[in-house]
């Protein structure tokens, strides 16, 4: 997984541009976009254990870091499936209580 800065500290892209929480005045406030991989349900597990091993040695490379993920403000976060599957219900969890508070209907 990697994730732009971690809020609600300003991203090292963009030093002098304010937080949310800075210009809005709304200490506290944050948000954190992420990204991940995701396989097919019914992935062998062997499988799901071989890209998440390779695929968290490749964000800890140095060089991907400077090259790739640090000038456009990713910072890796290498996690286990079973971290990033409880990352994933949390958020469930959280936009679910967004959508509902905000009338938004699913179409």
């Amino acid at each position: 997984m990697a994730t732009p800065s971690r809020s609600p500290t300003r991203t090292p892209v963009l030093p002098d541009v304010p937080t949310i929480a800075e210009a809005a005045g709304l200490p506290g406030y944050g948000m954190v976009s992420w990204f991940g991989v995701l396989a097919p349900a019914g992935t062998p597990a062997g499988v799901v254990s071989r890209l998440n091993t390779e695929i968290n040695r490749i964000i800890q490379n140095p060089q991907v870091i400077k090259e790739k993920l640090a000038p456009v403000g990713l910072e890796p976060v290498g996690t286990t499936p079973e971290a990033f599957a409880a990352v994933l219900k949390t958020e469930l969890v959280k936009y679910a209580k967004v959508a509902k508070d905000a009338h938004i209907k699913p179409e």
